[in-house]
């Protein structure tokens, strides 16, 4: 039993001794010197505080920026979801059809894509027939809402009745912001 015990306790005194010397042993703390002198310290100072003085003219810049940003994207369509927009955007063609006396009841179809990392577009297509001053106010109507809206695709066909009625099928997009429009799986990425 006491030999068991001076046995344990000589290899914990050999493990402690080869520890502190060859594990730890080589690791000395040094010095280190000084990389560069008092003048080019001195110079770095000097960019430093040029850059420094910068910072509140391009926090301005930035200001603006977010401002002019902000008052932009004020024109996109306000929704949840894709199907809001899209419903949205179509009420609203429909409300513009119906100030400009265009019966425009009838949706054909929505369409959404992307259009970089930060905005999407919805499309809403309607089918009216009208007179063709009718159609010319309407498209002004479209230019003048606050809204971000364009005209992708206008199909007109002439009327053969006395009043002089066109058929129309147009389609008008909205610019959205991209997080509501859904990711596509399996579209290649560019």
């Amino acid at each position: 039993m006491r030999r068991r015990t001076l046995l344990v306790a000589l290899a914990v005194l050999l493990a402690a001794v080869i520890l502190k010397y060859f594990v730890l042993g080589g690791r000395e703390a040094q010095v280190v010197g000084a990389q560069e002198s008092i003048p080019m310290a001195e110079k770095r100072l000097d960019n430093m505080r040029k850059v420094a003085a910068t910072v509140p003219g391009k926090e301005e810049i930035y200001k603006k920026a977010a401002a002019e940003l902000a008052g932009r994207e004020q024109g996109l369509i306000k929704a949840d979801t894709v199907q809001q927009a899209q419903a949205a955007l179509g009420e609203l063609v429909q409300t513009i059809a119906r100030s400009n006396g265009v019966d425009a009841r009838g949706i054909q179809e929505f369409r959404d894509k992307v259009l970089n990392n930060d905005y999407g577009e919805v499309t809403v297509a309607v089918q009216f027939t009208c007179g063709i001053e009718q159609l010319v106010n309407l498209l002004t109507a479209i230019g003048n809402q606050p809204q971000i809206l364009a005209t992708n695709e206008i199909h007109v066909i002439g009327g053969s009745d006395k009043q002089k009625r066109v058929q129309v099928r147009l389609s008008v997009s909205a610019a959205a912001p991209r997080k509501l429009l859904p990711e596509k799986k399996g579209a290649p990425a560019f």
